[in-house]
């Protein structure tokens, strides 16, 4: 029975089924439906490529390291010494 395959009066049984189900004013507006989600999908496709390609772009540049991680005491010492030898911090500091 299925040795031959789908013959094309196969393809006419499934198409009349179709139209008996749905009717013949419908089939129009599914396959318009169809249609659009077709491009939708194949938009929302090519958006997730691109995006793909910029985010591995990105990952290609360099990572900046930090060299050297101040605590909040270091940076009181560099600011009391830098007022310190500051011209004129001695006669501020007398008045």
């Amino acid at each position: 029975m299925l040795r031959n395959g789908l013959e094309p009066w196969h393809l006419l049984i499934v198409a009349v089924v179709f139209i008996v189900l749905f009717g013949a004013r419908k089939l129009p507006d599914t396959a318009r439906a169809l249609g659009k989600s077709m491009r939708i999908l194949k938009s929302e496709a090519k958006a997730m490529k691109e995006e793909g390609a910029a985010s591995t772009a990105a990952a290609d540049t360099p990572v900046v390291q930090p060299t050297e991680v101040l605590t909040s005491s270091d940076v009181r010492a560099a600011a009391s010494k830098a007022t310190a030898t500051a011209p004129g911090a001695g006669a501020a500091a007398a008045h």
